[in-house]
């Protein structure tokens, strides 16, 4: 009897703690549109927070990384404004945020806060970078701030190697 009250106020407490944590989200879509070129190669797609004043947060970085030697990482550079933002000073691949390039299509990612950490109030931007071999180069930038309203959402479209970009802010 006194194990089974001991469980259940454990678990109480356990779920308390867990749901704040759980809630602080950043829900993003990023569409890679599909080119008709010659010579198509996936691009390379960086995604990180800037905050003035603060180092710039990178959360994800899809890149070829089974290159035989780390080659993928010679043309990370080519995303350069990430590059010059944060990317010069990791190593690669790094654990959380390196992942394999994408097709074209419409791709969702979920940042939770093992990835954002506790972010001070502010404004923020979010940015989306795609390079690709043999092609171009663009920047989509959301901004927002934080602690984000309820359903806030932010949103904004590239003209060549991004399409639609889309967040959901969640705390």
């Amino acid at each position: 009897m006194q194990l089974s009250t001991r469980i259940v106020m454990t678990g109480a407490a356990f779920a308390g703690l867990a749901t704040p944590a759980a809630a602080q989200s950043i829900d993003l879509t990023v569409t890679i549109p599909r080119l008709s070129v010659a010579e198509y190669h996936r691009p390379y797609v960086a995604i990180w927070l800037e905050k003035t004043g603060a180092p710039a947060k990178t959360l994800a970085v899809w890149y070829d990384h089974d290159m035989k030697d780390n080659e993928g990482t010679k043309w990370l550079r080519d995303v350069r404004q990430w590059w010059r933002a944060s990317g010069r000073g990791l190593t690669f691949p790094a654990d959380g945020i390196t992942g394999a390039t994408k097709a074209p299509g419409t791709h969702k990612v979920s940042f939770g806060a093992d990835a954002l950490g506790t972010l001070e109030p502010g404004d923020y931007s979010l940015l989306v970078e795609a390079a690709r071999e043999v092609g171009g180069r663009e920047l989509v930038k959301l901004p927002f701030t934080w602690p984000p309203k309820p359903g806030q959402t932010a949103s904004a479209t590239g003209s060549t190697e991004l399409g639609a970009v889309s967040a959901a802010f969640k705390r």
